[in-house]
């Protein structure tokens, strides 16, 4: 699959293309840290089978896609306490930075418009795209996702702390029980956790790409974003918020409150649910959004 340049943003974007070339597209939007590979391959059957082009790529500084080398991201304290007080530390880049690399990718492939999924940092890179690229977007689907509101329960901190944990060393082992144990901690409670599926697919992300300072500079534009509740008053795109009831990482109240703030969204919560997309989840979460898209 191919690495091509958004003409907007002058970004080297990795993506794969799957499906009917001919088809209407859904555009998948990965979350913090995460590769384009985190969406499981049996979910973009899924979606391809059932008659759309569904495109997946890596955001800006993970995987195959272009990485920020050199640039700095303030320290996470630093942030925070500077944007409390009104004084934002200057970020290596922004969500909406990220939101216009995909839409620049479709600009490179010649794609007028999409429907645009994404999962937790990749729905607010959505958001986003919603926000400042509206006609482009035949629907919006956030997954897991939030508004940025800092009135919102905070994440648990067993999750939290296991997303943001340093690497201790580079080695695979290491990196193997990093990804297992962050998986754990942020998965869903009312689905069994596979453990050796779940090492099988850590360890064929690890061999694809390792790239450890992305993961700080993705965060600090998160950050910096801010709260989008206003901005997100002003979408028309047709937006469906997907929320796991049991997410330990980004709390039900937060899709409960991506809905209330999307003029006409529709909200679906899943009892057990987490913070990934499980393999038995694959196929009701896949049909909610066929069921949002062809509705349009």
């Amino acid at each position: 699959m191919p690495t091509i340049t958004t003409p907007n943003t002058n970004i080297e974007i990795f993506y794969e293309d799957h499906g009917d070339p001919q088809a209407e597209v859904i555009l998948l939007v990965m979350g913090l840290g995460a590769q384009l590979t985190l969406w499981p391959d049996e979910f973009v059957n899924a979606l391809a089978t059932e008659g759309y082009r569904v495109i997946r790529y890596d955001n800006r500084d993970i995987g195959l896609s272009q990485k920020m080398e050199g640039a700095r991201a303030p320290s996470l304290p630093t942030q925070v306490l500077r944007k409390k007080i009104g004084f934002p530390a200057k970020v290596p880049y922004t969500l909406t930075d990220m939101a216009h690399d995909g839409i620049g990718l479709l600009d490179a492939l010649n794609i007028k418009a999409a429907h645009v999924v994404g999962a937790s940092m990749g729905g607010m890179i959505a958001q986003l795209m919603a926000v400042h690229h509206g006609p482009r977007l035949l629907s919006l689907t956030s997954i897991m996702s939030t508004t940025g509101n800092g009135k919102l329960p905070q994440a648990e901190k067993h999750a939290m702390d296991a997303l943001i944990a340093p690497l201790k060393a580079m080695d695979e082992e290491t990196l193997v029980a990093h990804g297992l144990n962050v998986a754990r901690n942020i998965g869903s409670p009312g689905f069994p956790f596979d453990a050796q599926a779940q090492r099988e697919r850590v360890l064929k992300n690890i061999r694809r790409s390792v790239y450890p300072p992305g993961l700080p500079r993705q965060l600090a534009a998160i950050i910096d974003d801010g709260c989008r509740r206003s901005r997100l008053a002003g979408v028309r795109v047709p937006t469906l918020v997907l929320h796991g009831e049991d997410d330990p990482l980004v709390k039900l109240a937060a899709g409960e409150d991506t809905a209330a703030s999307i003029p006409g969204a529709r909200l679906v919560t899943i009892p057990g649910w987490g913070h990934d997309i499980p393999l038995p989840l694959v196929s009701r979460v896949a049909d909610e959004i066929v069921a949002h898209a062809r509705a349009i």
